[in-house]
């Protein structure tokens, strides 16, 4: 049995919520994500959205994933490319339209934006490297 996308996968997931996690940690934007978003982050609930996050990563990196093999991507150039096309097609649009619609301050967006741009392209990396196009698979068992 390969376990390689398996641990890749798992790879991702833990590399996007350490990352995540450091974003709004005081070392980075906790301070401001918590004056914008006037979250409570009461440690009654800490366990269930940890497990919560971890879910949603696991999640985006199936279909991360998933679109790296659909898509083919022949290097690195278009496996960042996908990170940032995802990036600029969901988190992007879906945060401007809570600004627009919501109120959300704009600032906070910005937060939440620069969360979703490392962890897609954290995700695209890691799962990316693990992929390898048919024509190199090839070449890798058929040298010149």
């Amino acid at each position: 049995m390969n376990r390689r996308p398996l641990f890749t996968l798992i790879a991702a997931v833990v590399a996007a919520f350490v990352a995540s996690s450091l974003w709004y940690s005081p070392l980075i934007f906790g301070r401001q994500f918590l004056e914008l978003s006037g979250a409570d982050l009461h440690p009654d609930h800490a366990g269930a959205k940890v497990a919560g996050e971890i879910l949603r990563n696991v999640v985006l990196a199936g279909v991360v994933a998933r679109l790296i093999l659909l898509l083919n991507p022949s290097g690195w150039k278009q496996v960042l490319g996908l990170g940032g096309l995802l990036w600029i097609g969901f988190p992007v649009l879906l945060l401007s339209g809570s600004v627009m619609w919501q109120s959300v301050p704009w600032m906070l967006a910005l937060i939440h934006a620069g969360d979703w741009f490392v962890k897609l392209l954290l995700m695209t990396a890691i799962l990316g490297s693990a992929h390898k196009p048919p024509a190199i698979k090839t070449l890798a068992r058929h040298p010149a």
